[in-house]
């Protein structure tokens, strides 16, 4: 999946009490003005943004929250039982603003 397009971080897993699967991983705020830039042309729309996204070496789509100026990316349980990741646990994320490629 590396691109140009990537974006990397390490976050801390917490817990919010929203959608399932309730564990997310906090976008740095460094990283906002580029997911926005990138979103102008991916968005579904209310503020979601489609992104794929690895932890180790799970690969998964999903959609970034907006929370309060930032981004939220959900990850999602099999990616939590697959990595061994709970509450709380720094993580390295790549992820590129888009949908999955159509093959």
């Amino acid at each position: 999946m590396p691109t140009d397009a990537d974006i990397v971080f390490d976050s801390a897993i917490i817990e919010w009490r929203g959608p399932a699967p309730f564990f997310f991983a906090p976008v740095p705020e460094a990283h906002v003005g580029a997911i926005r830039h990138a979103a102008m042309t991916t968005s579904y729309g209310w503020g979601v943004v489609p992104v794929v996204a690895r932890v180790g070496t799970s690969e998964f789509a999903t959609s970034l929250f907006p929370r309060e100026g930032r981004y939220l990316l959900p990850i999602k349980r099999a990616v939590q039982t697959a990595e061994a990741i709970g509450l709380g646990d720094r993580i390295r994320v790549r992820m590129r603003v888009g949908r999955p490629d159509r093959r």
